[in-house]
């Protein structure tokens, strides 16, 4: 026991009037550990607790981030004092990392103080359904460095906090939480327009993700060849699944226009094939006759419809 006591005190290192022993390793990587482990209880119980008080999941989500940086930062700030390396032994260190950073660590650097940056202005919150450049889907998790997004199809995208700050994000659930989705739809010329204006209300009223308390409406957007272009839109606050709810509100649609009659145009295209060539016998070359466009005795007509 002598032995391994003097084996543990026996000092390994000195920086400047520290000594540092294996037994002040050990102690500092025990303090390291614990301190990460009780940051860990605090953050989720501090994120349990203030979901009790009905605060957003993503104000949660900030703060027990912060408790949880925090007390690591604490944790490495005793396991380094009890080592007897004070802050200011850092000074030297920090000139290295400085030069290091102008050449290699731009990059990672500037994604960590954009992590800071958005866990504290909170431009975006997990849950939040955003686009950032070609990458679109809801945000599942913020980290110091980058933010995780999940699609539609279950894929992960791992993109950049500098990247989030840096370029233009749409959020579909930034203020209201809610989204207006349209679906546009045709009908022939001749038809009812009171009745198709009326046929797709009832289609969106009839879904139970559209919002009542605004209800939908249906405009005649444009003047096609095809027919009229009807314009549906409704409010919904399952955006996740609109384009599911839109797909089921298309089906209603077609439903109740062919309960009452209404048309859908099928674009269809006539070809006309004109016979106006004359080959004459007898010369060394072909002879071409044009005839008049208004001569229709030997046209042929091929109906597609």
């Amino acid at each position: 026991m002598v032995w391994f006591s003097e084996l543990l005190n026996k000092p390994i290192m000195t920086i400047k009037d520290s000594a540092i022993s294996l037994s002040s390793i050990l102690i500092s990587i025990l303090i390291f550990v614990v301190m990460i482990y009780i940051s860990r209880a605090i953050s989720k119980a501090l994120f349990a607790g203030l979901g009790k008080k009905g605060l957003d999941s993503g104000v949660r989500g900030s703060l027990a981030k912060f408790a949880h940086y925090l007390l690591v930062a604490l944790g490495i700030f005793f396991a380094l004092d009890n080592l007897g390396i004070s802050m200011t032994s850092f000074a030297a260190v920090g000139a290295l990392l400085t030069v290091g950073i102008g050449f290699g660590l731009q990059n990672i650097t500037q994604n960590f103080i954009s992590g800071i940056i958005i866990l504290i202005e909170r431009p975006i919150k997990v849950g939040d359904i955003i686009r950032v450049g070609n990458a679109s889907g809801r945000v599942v998790d913020i980290r110091v460095r980058s933010s995780i997004i999940e699609t539609r199809d279950d894929v992960s995208i791992i993109v950049p906090n500098s990247k989030i700050l840096a370029e233009e994000v749409i959020s579909e659930t930034y203020l209201s939480g809610k989204s207006r989705q349209k679906i546009k739809v045709c009908v022939a010329g001749d038809s009812d327009l009171e009745l198709v204006r009326k046929l797709l209300v009832q289609a969106a009223q009839s879904h139970s993700e559209a919002i009542t308390e605004r209800p939908p409406r249906a405009i005649l957007k444009n003047f096609d060849e095809g027919g009229l272009e009807f314009e549906l839109r409704y409010w919904t606050y399952n955006i996740w699944q609109a384009e599911a709810i839109s797909g089921e509100i298309r089906c209603e649609v077609v439903k109740l226009f062919r309960e009452n009659k209404v048309r859908i145009p099928i674009p269809q295209r006539d070809l006309y094939f004109r016979n106006n060539l004359d080959f004459s016998q007898g010369h060394k070359g072909s002879k071409i006759n044009n005839r008049s466009l208004k001569d229709q005795d030997d046209d042929q007509e091929l109906d597609l419809s």
